[in-house]
């Protein structure tokens, strides 16, 4: 049985040691840390003790040893991640600036990271949630297609789909993308967009007007508006609620949104509310924040519950 269940790259990440060293410079590097939002995400979830697991791909080298190992040393199933002896697994080099700003160059659409096809009928038990993130679907156009083979099998044997736009402008080359992403939202119910990407998507001027027109969707139950240090609002169909944020020592935001994803989707398994499971991504947002590294950070339903009490 699984309970949360993502498609997308699987890959490790290399990051610049300090702020404002741009990638054209010769500097110092840290890394390889696991990384991937979907790993990132499914990852975070079952260290809240979700049966999860992720289809992607890596290859038979020692970034791919380093992903498999840290994955299954926090209970996915990586039963449908295949290895590959040809290509070499995926990577993202990151520099930060002090502005807050990010670039990144990616090794990632002509490698085993995107090459995993869509599972055959049953081979999944009891899917509640397909996690699906934009930058999976932007990374290579053959395999959108087969995560969309993938969400239209799960959706139809009852599986609600999420859906993080996480738009990232270094892949968004393809302008195929704005069909595959406009299917992804027939399907969504639970959506986790930031306010630039709302408005992108829906085409909207105002986040009003954006979040109405989500609604729009037969399917669509709830929209995270997640608005970084300002925490996020929930929008249900009959209510609109706010959630803060926890406040530690930032190390380093790279992985938090995807963590709060993770994070909210275990507290919906867990039967908790929707502004509780809400708490517990922004929860976990804050713990991987204070630890440098994507997967970083000590989430488990203990430091949950305590940095949720502490307020």
């Amino acid at each position: 049985m699984t309970d949360i269940l993502t498609m997308g790259e699987i890959l490790v990440e290399i990051m610049r040691e300090h702020e404002d060293v741009p990638l054209d410079r010769a500097g110092t590097f840290k890394g390889p840390y696991p990384s991937g939002a979907p790993a990132i995400c499914i990852d975070a979830a079952a260290r809240l003790g979700c049966r999860t697991a992720i289809i992607g791909g890596v290859g038979k080298d020692d970034f791919g040893k380093c992903l498999l190992d840290r994955l299954r040393q926090d209970g996915v199933d990586v039963s449908h991640v295949l290895e590959s002896e040809e290509r070499a697994t995926g990577c993202a080099f990151v520099t930060y600036f002090g502005d807050g700003s990010r670039k990144f160059i990616f090794h990632m659409g002509n490698t085993p990271a995107v090459e995993a096809k869509a599972p055959g009928q049953g081979e999944f038990e009891g899917v509640k949630y397909m996690h699906i993130m934009g930058c999976s679907l932007m990374s290579n156009p053959v395999f959108a297609q087969e995560i969309l083979k993938t969400m239209r099998m799960f959706a139809g044997e009852g599986a609600k789909i999420s859906f993080d736009p996480n738009i990232r402008k270094e892949l968004f080359t393809d302008e195929s993308i704005h069909e595959v992403i406009g299917e992804v939202m027939e399907h969504t119910g639970i959506f986790l967009p930031g306010v630039e990407e709302l408005l992108l998507i829906t085409g909207q001027e105002t986040v009003e007007k954006a979040v109405e027109s989500c609604f729009a969707y037969p399917k669509m139950e709830i929209v995270v508006l997640k608005n970084g240090a300002k925490g996020s609002r929930i929008y249900q169909r009959d209510r609109v609620e706010e959630v803060g944020v926890y406040q530690v020592e930032q190390a380093d935001a790279t992985g938090a949104g995807d963590c709060f994803d993770g994070a909210f989707l275990a507290g919906l398994v867990q039967g908790k509310s929707v502004k509780e499971a809400a708490q517990m991504g922004a929860a976990a947002g804050a713990l991987n924040a204070a630890a440098f590294g994507p997967m970083e950070g000590k989430i488990n339903p203990g430091t949950v519950k305590e940095i949720m009490e502490r307020g």
